[in-house]
């Protein structure tokens, strides 16, 4: 016996026989509460004994006669595994001729002569020894009818009438079993195996059938050819007549299986385990069912229960023992067993009879975590005698749970089938019996779902491309994802092509191998899920190989080739070219396209090549390489099958014709010696062809041709076998040269101010001397009428394309006067111009006023100015003034019109209403009509004042990248120039700092504050003294001349120069009349003005413009001076 262990132990490595322990062994376990025992156990020794000695006799037998070789092998435990074999230990070949039955015997339906041998051995082979045990070989000889004939006839005289039979067929005869019926038992759950073996010439086929119903489909299978009929697993309803039939072409036998299915027991309800508590009442059931019906006994700790030791509360009643109001005494182990025949069962019940309050094992605040919508399982596994009854509640004072929201099991597990956040929280095991009560608190946590939010998607990328799969996903935040990438459900390969990122999969440099399907998976703790999606590399094919050529004619040969892989796109196309060896050595050239679904072509070929050909596969994504090429073939020579094409005749001086023509290719010349036959004749004339043979050009002139006429011309190709077919003619012209007149009764017709029409004769033919390409219009402005001023003349041409005589003039300045000429155009060139044609367009209406200025405002009246249009069309008749007043609410009042002389330029209007604002519409009229018109508001003022000298107030900026908008407002007269001072953000700020801080600028302050105190005090001694100090006129004679006052009489202010260069300013600009200042109102240059202060610039070139200046004070006493920038802070100016 083991220690600690109910196993026991048989050793016979160290000597001992193992016979010494043959027996029937069974194991009791027993302690204070009662005794189980095992199921027999059987130990029995294997043996793999000899075979007996024993004298074999050859078989000798006829030539189509059955034959059965006996094995008989010894009885071993287990029972030894039969095969036949030779002396070369080769298994001998069976078919359903020659079988081996299930006995191991070894059976000849009919024996054939190359059955003769003397090596057939019957092996026995015993796997649990690992031996193998041999028969005598046994000898077969077959003798065939011819020779037996020949045999028997040396033995007998002349006179002795003998013949052996010829081999004849016989009809079926069962060799094994024998007779027409037997029966067969078998077990239930056993295989069932049924044998037919039967004799015959030809060799009988067996077939199988059940009598009164069909083979058990699923479990029937066929062995040994047929032979053998084989039904696993079987059952009781598998107990009937199994009928085996022998057939060939004499007739049939049959034989007939009785089988019937027998059972060892087996378990129907075996006895299980009960737990009582006292008082209580039980059952123990033992149920089983068998073949023949198994009877049922009791056991009590071992014992039958017959002579076992009393207990009321015990009654046994069959297969069933009741127990009525136990106590703890009846505690004990019961065995059941269930025999027959075949075998028994055997099953222990311990019966415990417990007194127990209960007991929760689950730990105690076990925490469960679950995804929402999923199932959640919270456990309380408990004990306790009598059962306890378990009860669920939510929270620590929640009621308890009921309803088809939760589902209680028997071992008190609390199911939430679909569990939503709500269900979160504490839940309450409470488990109770009799003898007491307890309970066990659990934390439910509720969990979001992953989800993949943005999946991977199908991906077709072509070979050396990149791709990238996404999987984006959302998760609770207190589950830690975990993102694994699967390709075909295995492991990413290890290349560093793949990169795995956060969210995404790229492949890098995708190959053929990369093809397949990609899934990402991710995993938390509670749950996993995953997405998937195929790629698919596709790439430009691989080129066709094993290129054929077959049919091989003078104009035609079939090639076929083997496509290469297509590389996930399919075939579109296949591009055959081909190599001429002979005129254009490792020159490729297009044969012909035939659909991706074609391996095969007929090609029609040229004679005089020598050809190779190539096949290109075509698919979505490009062309493959080309195959390898194919065998050369050179076809015959013949006569050219063409003519040169695009001949044409067209010459190049007036006296020549050049004749060009596409020479054929080396393939197209069918042999060689390839020539042109080049032929000539005048169109019209009846003369003869001229001709002349050339070689090795296109190009043919003739000289010495009338100018310009036409020509027939044609070019024969021919070699040394002959000429090609006879071409077609061509027109064509010797050269062209100018045209020699101009067109004639040239006509102008004036439509309007802007437009003519002009008119010729056309050119004859014969004087165009070339190609007829069309007429040019040369017309240019001599002057304008109404200003009678001369200007640069400025020619313009309009053509007109063939043969036209008219054509339109757009464009004309109205009130001027214009000449032209017509000129003919042929291919050389122009002619000679016509005379000059003078004409003359009429009046036109004028544009409008080139300004208008109202001025003066007065409490009646304003004074109007204007510049005449720019372009008045015609002579002015005079100008026309409508006007009307505009109240607060922007309506329109009654309508003024005033009509004024041409050659004035200004009016005063009077009588008008003080404090009014006036829109006036302005413009000008010629003897056609009235021109565009120009507007202006204006207001008269509201009281007499003495005008204001100029002041600026409210200026506000606005700066975007490359220019600032500056607005004010401005009080005083009208006309005023306005200057804009402007810098470089930050740069006075800084310079003033600098200066303030450094020494020679504080020693500087200090003297000047020293040299004033001093003056003040000589001028106080002076004072007291009783004389004067001219401080007007040191003032007026020492100017400061930073400082530039007021212009007096224009009002406007002083230029700034600098001190050291006094460089003017470059140019001034008119501020517009929203007085804002752009960028593009200076094109100066910022350093051109060469101030104090250098121009800053941001990065991208842009200036950065600070505008600054002491605020303005008030006017005193009607006078106003500028206020000059400080040479500290000196400052870029600009009009």
């Amino acid at each position: 016996m083991k220690p600690n262990s109910g196993t026991l132990v048989i050793n016979i490595m160290n000597g001992g026989k193992a016979e010494a322990y043959e027996g029937v062994y069974q194991c009791t376990a027993r302690n204070e509460r009662g005794a189980a025992i095992s199921n027999n156990i059987v130990v029995r020794p294997s043996r793999s004994p000899l075979w007996t000695k024993e004298k074999l006799e050859p078989n000798h037998v006829r030539e189509g006669d059955s034959l059965v070789l006996h094995c008989r092998p010894p009885v071993g435990l287990p029972p030894p595994i039969i095969f036949w074999m030779d002396n070369a230990f080769q298994r001998l070949p069976q078919s359903e001729r020659v079988s081996q039955g299930l006995n191991g015997d070894l059976y000849f339906s009919n024996v054939q002569p190359e059955d003769t041998r003397e090596d057939y051995i019957c092996y026995a082979r015993f796997n649990h020894t690992q031996t193998i045990q041999q028969k005598q070989p046994i000898s077969v000889k077959v003798f065939s009818m011819d020779s037996l004939n020949d045999t028997i006839a040396a033995n007998l005289s002349d006179t002795d009438i003998f013949g052996a039979k010829p081999v004849t067929e016989r009809q079926p005869v069962l060799l094994t079993p024998t007779g027409s019926t037997s029966t067969k038992v078998e077990l239930r759950g056993n295989v069932l195996l049924l044998e037919c073996i039967a004799a015959g010439l030809p060799t009988p086929v067996i077939r199988w059938i059940k009598e009164g119903g069909e083979l058990p489909a699923n479990r029937t299978f066929f062995e040994n050819f047929k032979k053998t009929l084989k039904i696993i697993d079987v059952s009781e309803a598998d107990s009937g007549n199994y009928k085996c039939i022998a057939r060939n072409a004499l007739g049939s036998v049959h034989h007939v299986i009785s089988v019937t299915v027998k059972a060892a027991p087996y378990w129907i309800t075996a006895p299980r385990n009960l737990v009582l508590s006292p008082g209580e009442d039980g059952t123990l059931i033992c149920r089983a069912n068998g073949n023949p019906k198994p009877s049922i006994s009791w056991l009590a700790n071992g014992v039958p229960i017959a002579i076992a030791p009393e207990d009321p509360s015990r009654k046994v009643d069959g297969d069933t023992i009741i127990f009525s109001h136990v106590q703890e005494r009846s505690s004990a182990v019961y065995q059941c067993n269930a025999s027959n025949e075949y075998g028994y069962l055997l099953a222990n019940a311990f019966v415990n009879v417990l007194a127990e309050p209960p007991r929760i094992l689950t730990p105690a605040n076990k925490l469960y975590q679950v995804i929402a919508d999923s199932p959640a399982l919270l456990d309380c596994a408990y004990f306790g005698s009598p059962k306890p009854e378990i009860e669920w509640f939510k929270g620590v004072k929640g009621s308890i749970l009921r309803g088809n929201e939760y589902v209680f099991h028997d071992n008190g597990t609390l199911e939430i089938p679909v569990a939503q956040k709500n269900n979160a929280g504490t839940y309450t095991c409470v488990a109770r019996n009799e003898l007491g009560k307890i309970q066990n608190e659990v934390q439910l946590e509720i969990k979001d779902p992953t989800m993949i939010i943005k999946q991977p998607e199908y991906k077709v990328i072509q070979r050396y491309g990149q791709v990238s799969f996404e999987c984006i996903i959302k998760h609770d935040s207190t589950l830690l994802p975990t993102v694994t990438w699967l390709k075909d459900n295995d492991e990413l390969p290890d290349d560093e092509r793949f990169l795995v990122g956060k969210d995404n999969l790229t492949i890098m440099n995708v190959t053929d191998k990369d093809d397949g399907t990609y899934t990402c998976i991710v995993n938390t703790t509670l749950d996993s899920v995953s997405a998937s999606a195929v790629l698919t590399v596709v790439a430009r094919p691989n080129p066709p190989f094993d290129l054929e050529l077959t049919g091989q004619l003078e104009r035609s040969i079939d090639l076929s080739w083997l496509p290469g892989d297509e590389n996930n796109s399919p075939v579109t196309s296949f591009v055959i070219e081909f190599e001429d060896a002979l005129h254009e050595p490792g020159v490729w050239r297009y044969q012909t396209e035939v659909p991706g679904s074609q391996t095969t072509a007929q090609l029609k070929l040229s004679p005089y090549v020598n050809y190779s050909f190539r096949v290109i596969a075509v698919n979505r994504i490009g062309r493959s390489q080309p195959s390898e090429p194919s065998e050369q073939y050179l076809t015959k020579s013949a006569s050219p099958d063409e003519n040169p094409a695009n001949v044409q005749g067209i010459g190049s001086e007036p006296d020549n014709l050049v004749i060009t023509w596409e020479p054929l290719k080396g393939f197209q010349s069918n042999g060689p010696g390839l020539q042109y036959k080049v032929s000539w004749r005048q169109k019209d004339v009846d003369d003869e062809w001229t001709s002349v043979i050339v070689a090795n050009v296109s190009k043919y002139i003739v000289s010495g041709t009338p100018t310009f006429v036409p020509y027939e011309v044609k070019v024969q190709a021919l070699n040394d076998l002959g000429y090609a077919p006879e071409p077609s003619e061509v027109i064509g012209h010797s050269g062209e040269d100018l045209p020699m007149v101009a067109p004639g009764n040239v006509q102008v017709h004036v439509i309007n101010s802007t437009l003519a029409k002009v008119h010729w004769d056309p050119v004859p033919l014969k004087s165009v001397r070339g190609h007829l390409q069309g007429y040019k219009v040369y017309y240019w402005k001599v002057q304008s009428l109404s200003r009678r001023s001369r200007r640069h003349v400025e020619k313009k041409i309009l053509t007109f394309r063939g043969n036209k005589t008219f054509g339109m003039l757009p464009g004309l300045e109205p009130y001027s006067s214009y000449k032209l000429n017509v000129r003919v155009v042929n291919g050389k060139g122009e002619g000679p111009a016509s005379p000059d044609k003078v004409f003359k367009t009429p009046e036109g209406v004028p544009s409008s006023p080139s300004f208008l200025k109202i001025t003066n405002p007065t409490l009646d009246s304003l004074t109007l100015e204007w510049g005449s249009p720019t372009h008045p069309n015609g002579v002015l008749t005079s100008y026309t003034l409508k006007f009307q007043p505009i109240n607060n609410t922007h309506e329109l009042g009654p309508l003024v019109e005033i009509r004024i002389p041409a050659n004035e330029s200004s009016l005063i209007l009077k009588n008008l209403n003080y404090s009014t604002r006036y829109k006036f519409y302005f413009n000008a009229q010629t003897s056609v009509g009235s021109g565009s018109q120009i507007t202006e508001e204006a207001v008269t003022i509201m009281d007499e004042v003495q005008p204001l000298y100029p002041r600026i107030r409210n200026v506000t900026t606005a700066a975007a990248e490359t220019y600032a908008n500056i607005s004010w407002e401005y009080e005083g007269p009208d006309h005023a120039n306005f200057y804009v001072e402007y810098g470089v953000a930050g740069t006075m700020a800084s310079r003033q700092v600098d200066i303030a801080t450094q020494g020679w600028f504080i020693g500087l302050m200090c003297a000047v504050a020293l040299l004033i105190l001093i003056l003040l005090i000589v001028c106080f001694i002076r004072r007291n003294k009783g004389g004067k100090y001219p401080v007007k006129e040191k003032e007026d004679a020492h100017a400061d001349p930073e400082i530039q006052p007021m212009k007096e009489d224009d009002g406007t202010f002083g230029e700034y120069s600098d001190a050291e260069d006094h460089k003017p300013l470059k140019k001034g600009s008119r501020t517009p009349s929203d007085r804002t200042v752009k960028k593009e109102d200076s094109d100066d240059s910022l350093v051109d003005y060469g101030e104090g202060v250098n121009g800053q610039f941001n990065e991208d070139g842009s200036f950065i413009g600070q505008y600054s200046g002491k605020k303005e004070k008030e006017p005193a006493e009607g006078n106003e001076s500028s206020e000059a920038p400080s040479p500290v802070n000196a400052m870029n100016s600009f009009v």
